[in-house]
């Protein structure tokens, strides 16, 4: 979804607060914990959950693991095989999350978090 999607982000037109900007579809319902439909929580990031593992792809034929951070507000990478992927490949498969989970957090966030 976010890798997919970052081109379109990229380049929707920001408004006078630098928001505005066009998030995946389902962006809200992964923050709010509604989607993925099978195992929903119900709990909102920054609110309820403070720590994202997720597995990230990379060309169909090796897994990274991610761990985000809220509070610490930082991204953490695991690989077991460092040396398969290099650090420009590594930059450019991160960056979507790097750039749209900040976002994300900010645009859906209420008012007073």
């Amino acid at each position: 979804m976010w890798r997919d999607k970052y081109g379109e982000f990229k380049s929707s037109v920001l408004d006078h607060n630098g928001l505005g900007r066009r998030l995946p579809g389902g962006s809200w319902d992964l923050y709010a914990g509604i989607i993925p439909t099978f195992c929903a929580t119900n709990k909102t990031w920054g609110v309820d959950i403070d720590e994202i593992y997720a597995p990230v792809n990379f060309q169909n034929d090796h897994w990274i693991a991610i761990w985000i951070s809220i509070p610490k507000r930082h991204i953490v990478v695991w690989d077991s095989i460092v040396k398969h992927i290099s650090k420009a490949e590594l930059d450019e498969i991160m960056e979507p999350f790097l750039t749209m989970v900040p976002y994300l957090l900010v645009e859906c966030a209420s008012t007073d978090e």
